[in-house]
């Protein structure tokens, strides 16, 4: 804690009544009115200078190729083109991998996966270029593909060397376990579906310079790649971003492809260059969330209790690394969620595949580690005639007594787990949704009807909150204060519609007890502040919120200094609230004391940083302690299946998260709704599938289907469990933008209960997920041919 943030909380008891506190309030979302009239500026809106062009991509159509020939002559004759540009008009380095340069911008004698981008066309429109880049004609000798990750790890084809993790003697606890549990399980990919696609705006400078308007989460990255390619310094470049139509991960890395293109051909023809990817072609050439395949062995004893586990996991990375590294990193840190696991040995493969190159995802890995323990726990039970819920709770970290607190609340990578409230919230989750009645229910029901199935199932979530790699988890912010006494606002977090800049703003007013109105969160740009982290990994709120809580603070222990002269007493009796500034009996309006302190040059602007303690990590034992906490939530869904169809519908959910002391209530809701919709798609609905050859199929949203309306529970009930956060967080609240979206990990374990239920629960469903009407009907046939 820094000096300003301990005289802040040291004048906090003497605040008033918490009426104007600009924290802990559901304020609406600083852009929900522009949103909604179609005013707020997205990349694509800003008006274009005169003699913009714009570009489009031409792609491989081919998995894996040398490329023979590439005859551009029609594509150049097109009519609108302008310029066509490949690998070797390139002014610098050829290469955008987030970590490792194994990343072209554009292909240069192989491709890798159909849809890698070959050449860049330029026209006087995006019709035109679009039209054009499908003329060219490509001479391909094709070579052998790798396309799934079984098959990859079958090739021993991996980006990365494997991983391992082990604690205790899993070995030894496997050959003495009285039941040990054999499986294999396989869990899809996910389309990010952002609703604004990848787009770059690239306008050239003076000298050389390049200004980017970039639909990106990582500006700072944005600006360093943009930089290689065009043989630039950092300072030479300008990365800007407002606001994106949604990124879930998707716009973390693979946005460098867009803003690269469009920087090469914007510096090499002088001219404005705009790169809109169009669905098809976005879906075509980005990276979605890794799927991943699991075999696992199991040893536990009769209580459910898991003993010892071993698992590989591999996921199909795709031709080059981008982050498939830290993904897995976090699968194998997940792997436990919130069960206390004594002896395990794990094994975490990134397969290559000549597929699209993988990338973020909301939740980064996490989902597709927990995933795992959720679905053996769940066969756990069934095998021992138990209630899931009752053998999630014998292997729950800690002791609901608080017995054994010590012994069993430390990871299998040593973080010992210091806020363990997942027994106190599951408890109150099965109290407030008659969890234990319902159950008696949908048994009732079951055996009353042949066809229609029900199924129930509640779900724990213990989620590390931080970057797994240290160094990123640091934050800036400029704050100004104007002579009108009206704030502005610049941190290196992006807005994506998850209502950063609104909890930023938050604490700021709050910091300098100013109504919210009064201050303003401008775009994220690179010259303001450098070298910034992406807004990933569920730390926005986190990281920018105490930086800019840092630079307002500053700023109010300077006013105060004035104050204190003014009113003739000591700065510490000096309080800020309500747009006022108050001594005891005595008050100044905020704007009149900031004018004072500029006629007497006091200092009215102020930066802030903010790093998070205690987080470290070594990748080559792969133990330490890589999250400054954890967040907590717990689900409990109700489903119905049609065991004709396979069709399904979910009845009812009720969810519990632990978002700490809450920055903003109605936004931190709105996130674990929409996070749980966002995971219940990837479960159920959002399957991706490539043919023979390598292309994939689910490319448009007539072939790829996100969860609608229709598809959402009709009693859906969200509750934030009362929780102050024990770490130091911004107004000890917790994150809540990835957590939630393993809270549905109830939907998918509810349809395989109702599966289940098809063969009086004493078959354990072989259910894939996605949970497909097609993978529900595989699964039902299956318990039927088993219970025979």
């Amino acid at each position: 804690m820094n000096k300003h943030t301990e005289e802040f909380m040291s004048a906090k008891a003497g605040l008033p009544p918490a009426s104007w506190s600009a924290v802990g309030k559901p304020n609406p979302h600083e852009s929900a009115i522009l949103h909604v009239t179609g005013e707020a500026t997205y990349t694509d809106d800003i008006i274009e200078l005169q003699g913009s062009l714009h570009a489009a991509l031409g792609l491989s159509q081919k998995a894996h190729a040398k490329l023979r020939a590439v005859d551009l002559s029609k594509v150049k004759a097109s009519p609108g083109v302008v310029a066509v540009y490949t690998a070797d008009d390139i002014p610098g380095d050829n290469q955008c991998g987030a970590i490792i340069h194994d990343d072209p911008v554009l292909a240069d004698g192989l491709v890798q996966y159909v849809g890698q981008p070959i050449f860049l066309v330029v026209a006087d429109s995006h019709d035109a270029a679009r039209r054009a880049a499908r003329l060219a004609a490509i001479d391909y000798e094709e070579l052998p593909a790798i396309l799934t990750p079984r098959a990859a790890h079958e090739a021993q084809s991996y980006v990365l060397p494997p991983m391992h993790l082990s604690r205790g003697k899993p070995a030894e606890a496997l050959a003495s376990a009285p039941h040990v549990l054999n499986g294999k399980f396989d869990v899809g990919g996910q389309e990010q579906f952002y609703l604004e696609g990848q787009i770059s705006y690239a306008i050239p400078k003076e000298g050389r310079a390049m200004h980017v308007y970039c639909s990106t989460q990582h500006p700072s990255e944005m600006q360093h790649h943009i930089a290689v390619v065009l043989n630039l310094a950092s300072h030479d470049v300008l990365v800007e971003c407002r606001r994106m139509g949604g990124g879930f991960g998707g716009k973390e890395s693979q946005s460098a492809l867009w803003a690269c293109a469009a920087a090469v051909a914007a510096a090499r023809l002088r001219r404005p260059v705009k790169l809109r990817a169009d669905r098809d072609d976005d879906m075509i050439v980005t990276g979605k969330r890794h799927c991943f395949a699991y075999d696992y062995e199991i040893g536990y004893d009769d209580s459910g209790r898991i003993v010892a586990a071993k698992i590989d996991m591999v996921s199909r990375a795709g031709f080059s690394a981008d982050l498939s590294g830290p993904v897995a990193t976090r699968a194998v840190c997940h792997f436990d969620n919130a069960y206390y696991l004594s002896d395990v040995e794990i094994h975490a493969m990134c397969g290559k595949t000549n597929t699209q190159s993988n990338t973020a995802f909301r939740g980064f890995g996490g989902p597709q580690g927990a995933i795992a323990i959720e679905y053996i726990i769940d066969e756990i039970a069934r095998n021992l005639g138990k209630d899931a819920l009752e053998v999630r709770r014998a292997n729950f970290y800690g002791d609901s007594s608080g017995e054994g607190q010590d012994a069993r609340n430390v990871t299998h990578y040593g973080q010992k787990v210091e806020d363990n409230v997942i027994h106190a919230l599951v408890d109150e989750l099965e109290r407030t949704s008659d969890y234990q009645a319902r159950r008696a229910a949908v048994q009732a029901f079951n055996a009353q009807n042949t066809i229609l199935k029900k199924g129930l199932a509640l779900t724990p979530v213990k989620f590390g909150i931080s970057f797994n790699v240290p160094h990123l988890n640091q934050a800036g912010s400029l704050v100004h204060v104007y002579t009108d006494g009206s704030v502005l606002v610049n941190h290196g977090g992006t807005e994506m519609g998850q209502g950063l800049n609104t909890k930023v703003a938050q604490v700021v007013a709050h910091a300098l007890g100013l109504p919210l109105d009064k201050v303003r969160c401008t775009a994220t740009d690179t010259s303001k502040i450098a070298n910034t982290s992406a807004t990933a990994a569920s730390t926005g709120s986190d990281l920018n919120g105490k930086a800019a809580q840092d630079a307002a603070l500053q700023i109010r222990a300077r006013l105060a200094q004035v104050a204190a002269a003014r009113f003739g007493v000591d700065a510490g009796a000096i309080r800020f609230a309500d747009g006022l500034v108050i001594a005891g009996e005595q008050t100044v309006p905020f704007p009149e004391l900031v004018m004072q302190a500029y006629l007497a040059r006091t200092q009215l602007w102020s930066d802030g940083f903010y790093s998070t303690p205690r987080v470290h990590w070594d990748s080559k034992t792969m133990t330490g302690h890589p999250f400054f906490y954890f967040a907590y939530g717990a689900a409990v869904a109700e489903v119905v299946i049609d065991t004709l169809t396979g069709e399904w519908k979910p009845l009812r959910v009720d969810s519990l998260y632990d978002a700490g002391d809450s920055l903003n209530p109605a936004i931190d809701i709105g996130q674990v709704e929409g996070g749980f919709i966002q995971g219940m798609g990837w479960l159920t609905t959002e399957e991706l599938w490539w043919n023979k050859d390598g292309k994939l199929m689910t490319h448009a949203p007539s072939t790829y289907k996100i969860p609608a309306i229709s598809d959402c529970p009709a009693d859906f009930r969200t509750q934030l469990f009362r929780n102050s956060n024990v770490s130091d967080t911004i107004h000890r609240s917790k994150a809540t933008g990835e957590p939630p979206l393993l809270l549905p990990f109830s939907v998918f374990l509810a349809i395989r209960d109702a599966v289940s239920a098809v063969g009086e629960h004493k078959v354990n469903p072989p259910l894939r997920a996605p949970a497909t009407s097609e993978a529900i009907l595989d699964a039902v046939d299956a318990v039927r041919a088993a219970a025979i």
